[in-house]
């Protein structure tokens, strides 16, 4: 739509319209405009009567887009919003219809379909990601009894518990939930009834159009209402932040999945075989979730350099943020599912786990023996290292190490200290909030279950 003389190239029609994309938003654009119209039939613009015929014009419109029976004209169509009131307009004639913008311009009604079509959708991806959340509660509460090493730098460092991992990618994904609900909180604020950018003449109730839409407050600016795309970058950077989380711990289940490891095998449902090599099985799901986390990081780059020295008001640079935040939700709703498939089916291989457990991952252990014998730490570390370091001369596993071999590094080693070398013993003695124990790992399954309970998570204990 333009109000220049003369006709548009066709190539710059096809550049400008945007009803590709925005037509997703064409419930939210029927449901403004009804409280639109309400709010203009308020003030005497609109009668009870043209009122009426308005919502039920839109009703029928609603049914044909629900059907996929809407007819889009080309070349008259060009966005979500004209397309709608035209199609109004045949049903309930243009007589009425035409009223319907009164006092209303295409810059508050986008900004308002962005942020009610977004909230939905946000609501749908923190009830996958509960179901996210839900998938790993679930897997550390059964699998609470099975150890495996644990890694800094890709080396193994301790053995700790596979449901004590787990729940580390928990515990970043909680995290996610919580920032997720102040991102809604944050966009859900009401920019309609600000016109183009300086407001609206006829004293329409912004307030109970807010109300009426389920927003919680106002943008109380008209000039920054229309212009404000932020919460379009918050919601990216909150997506760019949780895939990064994702990619994550997609790289340590395509390491676990190795035939080197072997300590979980993912479903059929979740991999391929190779085109060429039969006896290969390829984590196909893990390595996207992997890849979709730089194209989520793209997205986010990408429209702030659109939004980056613009100036006030709105500007037809701002309708790219469109494409960018329907690949954003349809990147997250997908990945949130696939990773949870993921956790939901794969098979653990316990044994595996516990063959990878080496001898030389419990020098810590030693060296806390020696600590509450009073010998001070940065001393027991050093010693620790000898006995490592004697048992790699010779070849065997430090268990395999005598007591005399041992003494022979430190005389204050006892006969006793053979209870080091229990690999389930150094698991248990991590009883501190946080630690590896079984025990304390009962509690952060018991953190995380309140989390979803009460949207909230305790600063302190949740056992008395």
């Amino acid at each position: 739509m333009s109000s220049a003389q003369g006709a548009l190239d066709p190539l710059m029609e096809a550049y400008n319209e945007s009803l590709t994309h925005d037509r997703k938003f064409y419930a939210q654009d029927i449901e403004g405009s009804i409280a639109w119209a309400r709010a203009n039939k308020n003030v005497g613009i609109l009668t009870e009567k043209e009122f009426s015929e308005i919502e039920r014009g839109f009703a029928l419109v609603k049914d044909e887009w629900d059907a996929d029976t809407f007819q889009i004209k080309p070349r008259v169509d060009e966005d979500i919003h004209t397309a709608n009131e035209r199609r109004l307009g045949e049903v309930i004639g243009q007589a009425i219809a035409g009223k319907l913008h009164t006092g209303r311009s295409r810059n508050d009604q986008i900004a308002t379909d962005l942020r009610l079509w977004v909230r939905d959708k946000l609501h749908d991806i923190q009830s996958h990601l509960e179901s996210l959340l839900q998938a790993i509660i679930s897997r550390a509460d059964a699998e609470i009894d099975f150890i495996m090493p644990g890694y800094t730098h890709l080396q193994r460092a301790q053995p700790v518990r596979w449901s004590h991992w787990l729940l580390s990618y928990g515990f970043f994904f909680a995290a996610d939930f919580k920032r997720l609900k102040n991102v809604i909180d944050d966009l859900n604020i009401s920019p309609l009834g600000t016109g183009a950018l300086s407001g609206n003449v006829f004293g329409v109730d912004r307030e109970a159009i807010g109300r009426e839409l389920g927003f919680n407050g106002l943008c109380w600016n008209s000039m920054n209402a229309v212009s404000d795309r932020d919460f379009l970058l918050e919601t990216m950077s909150w997506g760019s932040r949780f895939m990064g989380h994702v990619s994550r711990i997609a790289m340590d289940l395509c390491i676990y999945s190795s035939q080197e490891s072997g300590f979980v095998k993912l479903s059929d449902a979740y991999s391929t075989g190779s085109s060429l090599m039969p006896q290969k099985k390829n984590p196909d799901a893990l390595e996207l979730l992997r890849g979709k986390s730089g194209q989520m990081h793209g997205l986010l780059s990408g429209f702030t350099t659109t939004l980056n020295s613009l100036p006030s008001c709105y500007n037809k640079d701002m309708q790219e943020g469109t494409s960018s935040i329907l690949a954003t939700i349809s990147l997250l709703s997908d990945s949130i599912q696939i990773l949870t498939g993921v956790l939901t089916t794969l098979t653990v291989h316990p044994a595996n786990m516990r063959r990878a457990l080496e001898p030389s991952m419990l020098a810590t252990e030693l060296a806390d023996y020696l600590v509450k014998k009073g010998v001070p730490f940065r001393e027991t570390h050093h010693i620790s290292g000898k006995v490592v370091a004697l048992a790699e001369a010779q070849g065997k596993g430090m268990d395999a190490l005598g007591v005399r071999e041992l003494r022979g590094v430190d005389a204050r080693f006892g006969d006793d200290v053979t209870v080091c070398f229990d690999q389930e013993a150094a698991v248990e003695k991590r009883t501190a909030k946080g630690g590896t124990a079984r025990e304390s790992v009962r509690e952060q399954i018991e953190v995380l279950k309140q989390l979803l309970q009460t949207g909230k998570m305790p600063a302190w204990s949740v056992t008395s």
